[in-house]
């Protein structure tokens, strides 16, 4: 998700920190490790517009250390939040109280890759490992950070997944790319065209203003080129707005967009009759019924009971950035360095895939799923190498 929310604000108060995670259990609560408590922190969008993307792994997270403290452990989590509402600059102050205020051993996060950019060399300096369960921008990995890790496939691996599906099984010829011009969704866009265009297809790309809302000029661009596919790179809070336009002007493509996009909100954007059809790409897996493993099939269970809701984007993958934590603090490692040193060996079973880093902190499984808007909700179709369209 990656994603660079890239909005210029006022001073941002680090009162904007919330908590509601687990109350402090026991003694040596400062969060450093020196106790039998220690403090993982999440940063993310909260409250803002795209909210809907961050509360399912926040939520994930939060159940993986809930489940862990119930088994009574030497070595408590404190679990605290920080809502940077997206945006890089307030990140910044958030992870600088973190750090320094609150001490935190870890963290998972920051959800979105503009943040990420802009948190990495404070997190680097700081010595402090993170996880995040979402970003996915490719240059995050190319930093040279060594204390930086995510759960998720970036947009190299998410581009050519969608990119082989979209020339592959829906045999498109003529795609219309449109991006909101930040990071995370030029990108994503920008790689769509380059595997399209590699295959032999027609490609046409257009920028919208993610604080516009009215893309009359975009819809008749794409009108006049007539594509196949309409893929779009960037959140829901637009691509609701963008599907709504285009469907109300007349076009027929097929509407498409990634894991930035992924959540109900695009429908409630849209409309619904207007969403149907529309085929999100993501790296994550969303396993409603838990029927990967019998791993996923608890998870999915326990998610439902705590959140009266079922499993969402990230939620997953919210956890396991959160069992990679518990797993160090198990092995006996309370120090940021020292949890660090044991990410680069952590290997066990997630939901729904291994979690293992590269040297680089990539997970090493790379697969990109579809789903596709079905009523109000949007069904897994599968692996983007043999998910079938009817």
């Amino acid at each position: 998700m990656r994603r660079n929310m890239l909005r210029v604000t006022g001073a941002v108060a680090v009162s904007a920190m919330l908590t509601f995670g687990l109350a402090a259990c026991g003694d040596g609560g400062d969060g450093s490790g020196g106790g039998n408590e220690v403090t993982i922190g999440f940063m993310g969008d909260l409250t803002g517009e795209n909210s809907g993307l961050v509360i399912p792994p926040r939520n994930g997270a939060q159940l993986a250390i809930e489940q862990y403290n119930a088994t009574n452990p030497k070595v408590k989590i404190k679990f605290k939040e920080y809502d940077s509402q997206g945006k890089p600059e307030q990140a910044t102050t958030l992870v600088q109280g973190a750090i320094k205020q609150d001490k935190i051993v870890g963290l998972i996060g920051p959800a979105f890759s503009g943040e990420s950019q802009s948190t990495g060399p404070i997190l680097e300096e700081g010595k402090i490992p993170s996880v995040s369960p979402s970003a996915t921008q490719i240059t995050l990995g190319e930093k040279g950070w060594k204390f930086w890790h995510r759960v998720v496939a970036d947009d190299a691996v998410q581009s050519a997944g969608a990119g082989d599906f979209i020339t592959n099984q829906l045999k498109a010829k003529k795609v219309a790319t449109i991006h909101d011009n930040q990071d995370y969704g030029k990108g994503l866009a920008d790689s769509i065209a380059k595997v399209v265009k590699e295959k032999g297809g027609e490609v046409q790309t257009d920028p919208v203003d993610d604080k516009a809302t009215d893309y009359s000029s975009t819809v008749n661009k794409i009108k006049q080129f007539n594509p196949d596919v309409v893929y779009f790179g960037g959140y829901y809070a637009v691509a609701g707005r963008l599907f709504k336009q285009l469907r109300e002007g007349g076009v027929k493509a097929r509407l498409m967009s990634g894991d930035g996009s992924l959540a109900t909100g695009l429908i409630e954007g849209a409309g619904q009759e207007n969403a149907q059809g529309a085929m999100l790409s993501c790296g994550c897996l969303i396993d409603e019924a838990g029927t990967s493993n019998a791993k996923a099939k608890k998870f999915a269970t326990d998610y439902q009971a705590k959140f009266t809701t079922p499993v969402a984007i990230y939620s997953g993958e919210g956890f396991d950035a959160a069992s990679s934590f518990i797993e160090a603090i198990k092995a006996g490692n309370t120090e940021p360095e020292k949890i660090n040193q044991f990410l680069s060996t952590v290997s066990f079973e997630g939901v729904g895939k291994p979690i293992k880093f590269d040297a680089k902190g990539e997970l090493a499984s790379q697969d990109i799923y579809m789903y596709e808007v079905e009523g109000n909700k949007m069904p897994l179709l599968g692996n983007t190498k043999d998910a079938k369209v009817e």
